[in-house]
């Protein structure tokens, strides 16, 4: 493990990113963390990955506080759990290792916090990198779904972890993932906030760059693994009554929508065809039967039926 060298200052941040075996995709996270001011620590959880962490992450410990720990490959949603539990920082913030904060992120996220009292989870603005295909494509699925979903008062019925901040003294010490999830935790999470009346306020100006794979094929295989793999989320989700995905006639409206924003120079029209085809792809994982034996949808309970999005 490794040790923060200044142990008594608290820092405002606990960043926590969790990883299994992309540590060229850790070192980018850091190296974009690295032009950051703000204070904070950095929490890698590694998920048990076949190879211990290299040497250029382990040099990161010159730049700013980094703690590396690891378990038994048990999950992102176990790892995240894991990392906010060694936190100290005011507030946790949830990167993904193919994230890559913009230069201010930090400062716009501690002035949101600081003006914000009221709200305990924030939601970053996430995008694509546009200098190819298929960050085209993430870049109009991004921009779509977070202005279809963000409300008036600026909060927004999205949750995604490649950005999303919570303050640690909500927390306390319960687990803030159903460890019971390998994908979409951070939907599960979204549901569960929804049913409480809860929703992340949209920070736009903390801006964090999702970063895709460059090859089609690659983006296609990592879509169908997660749908196959999202299923036991949507699963405890339905078992609570919650609907949280759109309508297909909301689906529809914004298909045509993305493909109105697709006509923007820097984008274009093939970037709308991938994220088609991504999303189909999804969503024939997704309805896929569950092999004998992993389980399937719990039993319906409750009688509200709540409202969010995916």
């Amino acid at each position: 493990m490794l040790t923060d060298p200044n142990p008594e200052k608290q820092p405002i941040f606990s960043i926590v990113v969790a990883v299994y075996d992309h540590w060229d995709l850790l070192d980018g996270c850091l190296a974009s963390l690295s032009k950051e001011p703000s204070s904070f620590e950095v929490i890698v959880v590694d998920d048990g990955s076949h190879n211990a962490a290299p040497a250029p992450i382990v040099s990161w410990i010159d730049h700013f506080p980094i703690n590396l720990v690891r378990q038994e490959h048990r999950g992102i949603a176990a790892a995240r759990n894991l990392g906010s539990q060694s936190a100290r920082g005011r507030v946790i913030l949830f990167l993904d290792a193919d994230s890559r904060v913009k230069q201010g992120c930090l400062k716009a996220l501690a002035d949101a916090v600081a003006s914000s009292p009221q709200d305990g989870f924030f939601q970053l603005n996430l995008s694509g990198d546009c200098s190819m295909l298929t960050g085209r494509a993430e870049q109009l699925r991004l921009s779509a779904i977070q202005g279809y979903t963000l409300q008036p008062d600026g909060r927004i019925r999205y949750l995604n972890t490649a950005g999303f901040a919570v303050r640690r003294e909500i927390l306390g010490k319960r687990l803030l993932f159903d460890p019971t999830v390998t994908r979409a935790e951070d939907t599960l999470l979204l549901a569960e906030l929804s049913a409480h009346g809860v929703l992340p306020l949209f920070v736009h100006a903390a801006s964090v760059q999702h970063i895709v794979p460059v090859s089609l094929l690659k983006c296609f295989k990592k879509d169908l693994r997660s749908g196959y793999l999202e299923r036991r989320a949507y699963d405890l989700i339905r078992s609570k009554r919650i609907t949280i995905r759109i309508s297909n006639p909301e689906r529809l409206r914004m298909l045509r929508s993305m493909w109105r924003i697709s006509a923007q120079a820097g984008i274009g029209r093939p970037a709308w065809f991938v994220l088609v085809m991504r999303q189909l792809l999804q969503r024939i994982a997704s309805s896929l039967p569950w092999p004998r034996g992993l389980g399937g949808t719990d039993e319906l309970t409750g009688r509200a039926t709540k409202h969010a999005t995916e």
